[in-house]
């Protein structure tokens, strides 16, 4: 039981994680104010000020969810010992 609520901690963490980086991604999407004037002054530097994202490796994120699922399980393990 105590492993099963620790991995729907993890998940639940993660899932909370990933969704305020999509929610302030969308925000600052939908907040930017193009500058057409300025924009022709400086044409050089126009291509690299563009970023999406970046590319972490898959197993990064299965490290995460395991050791966030373990930190998880220990402070699940020591409420329940000091408050039971």
């Amino acid at each position: 039981m105590l492993v099963l609520q620790a991995f729907i901690g993890s998940i639940v963490i993660h899932v909370v994680c990933f969704g305020g980086m999509m929610l302030v991604g969308y925000i600052k999407t939908r907040n930017y104010k193009l500058d057409i004037s300025s924009a022709w002054d400086n044409v050089e530097t126009l291509q690299s000020e563009v970023v999406f994202s970046k590319v972490n490796s898959p197993f990064l994120y299965l490290f995460t969810f395991v050791g966030v699922a373990v930190i998880c399980g220990i402070i699940i393990f020591l409420y329940k010992k000091l408050f039971n």
